[in-house]
């Protein structure tokens, strides 16, 4: 037991850190200075001035690849816990399979490999930049840089079907070019890939001039290229915008689709091997200020008395003087009704501030407790946890 509570501790502490757990939080910021340290490192040795001190920053980049490899081990080793749905040996498959799974790897895998493969020395080092991608796991710590991911997440479809319609764009477009100019510049339009080319850089506005029409009709066609270029690369950003404006809009409609009000009470599910267990309610190690409201007994609730006897399997509502100091900490209750966005979303799905948890359902007779799979349903009573006037934090108003 010791063991397994070790090892959910370790989970607890490489994920993100929430506020007063000042172990995760330092251990992001380890992670964090490492990977600035990684990227100041590839862009200094790039500078003449870098070879005095080559030997310490081959010293420190020696030290962050180790702890990046460490790092990674760990995450295998506690991906039980990431992925709690599933057995552990599929869990460690998903993660190694995962985005942020491959960057790790990646982070720290090239620099061994020329140990083992010492002809693709240079060729390794070359790949080992793709250490720098670890860059965008700062984005979790953020929910401000957070929310873009979300954004394109939710309009891939559209921002694909765009893409793909400049792609079919710019490949007809360079066969026309090229039958048009081919026959008076053949030096220049060599064949179709020559044409596409000047497709990409006329498409994109981009326009080096390094390849271009001479004939009258190569002209006229590029006028209406160039015209449809600016249309066509407006297409991704507007997408992109509407998902903005989309995004902000449904927090802010939370409001009408919920109910809410401050909170009271908290519900305790006495499980196996709790200390509460055979305790009589006056014996109970209870600070002042908290009292048993009820005990729910499997159907039947029992008003608890001073010789109530604490029994497993027993869920102890737990009251207390309703909280009024305004120093940042609020306990909701969140009521879904039909018309809520939430209901039929999974916990893992919401457009929800990462300073805000939920930490408990009630539906209908059961309290539940929540993990990134469940899906919610209309009656739903959540329980959130939520703090405000925190840098970058969304204080969730529904």
């Amino acid at each position: 037991m010791p063991g397994k509570i070790t090892k959910k501790r370790i989970f607890d502490i490489i994920q993100i850190g929430y506020y007063g757990d000042w172990q995760s939080k330092a251990f992001d910021m380890m992670v964090i200075v490492m990977i600035l340290l990684n990227l100041f490192i590839a862009v200094f040795q790039t500078f003449e001035q870098s070879v005095p001190y080559r030997e310490l920053m081959d010293s420190v980049e020696f030290i962050t690849v180790v702890a990046f490899g460490v790092e990674y081990a760990l995450r295998l080793w506690t991906a039980e816990y990431l992925y709690p749905e599933v057995e552990r040996k599929r869990a460690v498959h998903k993660y190694v399979l995962s985005f942020s799974g491959i960057i790790e790897l990646l982070a720290f895998l090239p620099y061994f490999l020329p140990v083992f493969f010492p002809a693709g020395a240079v060729a390794f080092r070359m790949f080992r930049v793709v250490r720098l991608l670890r860059l965008f796991q700062i984005n979790a710590y953020y929910d401000a840089l957070n929310v873009i991911g979300d954004v394109i997440t939710g309009k891939r479809d559209q921002i694909l079907s765009s893409v793909f319609i400049i792609m079919v764009l710019m490949v007809a477009s360079s066969l026309v070019m090229y039958n048009l100019e081919n026959p008076v510049q053949p030096e220049v339009f060599e064949n179709a890939f020559s044409g596409f080319w000047w497709a990409v850089s006329t498409l994109l506005t981009v326009g080096y001039g390094d390849i271009y029409p001479v004939t009258i009709p190569g002209r006229i066609f590029g006028i209406i290229i160039t015209f449809l270029g600016v249309g066509m690369v407006a297409i991704p950003t507007g997408i992109l915008s509407a998902g903005f404006v989309e995004h902000y809009t449904r927090m802010k409609s939370m409001k009408e689709a919920s109910e809410e009000s401050d909170i009271r009470f908290v519900q305790l599910r006495v499980g196996k091997k709790h200390p509460w267990i055979d305790m009589k309610v006056k014996d109970l190690p209870l600070p002042p200020g908290l009292l048993i409201a009820a005990v729910k007994r499997q159907e039947n609730v029992v008003v608890p008395r001073g010789s109530t006897q604490i029994r497993q399997g027993d869920f102890l509502v737990l009251g207390a003087e309703g909280y009024k100091q305004d120093i940042g900490i609020r306990l909701k209750e969140l009521v879904l009704k039909d018309q809520s966005t939430w209901v039929g979303l999974r916990i893992s799905e919401l457009d929800i501030s990462r300073k805000t948890m939920i930490v408990m359902i009630r539906r209908e007779d059961k309290m539940m407790i929540p993990n990134g799979s469940t899906k919610l349903r209309s009656g739903d009573v959540l329980l959130l946890y939520t703090r405000k006037n925190i840098r970058d934090a969304i204080d969730v108003d529904v």
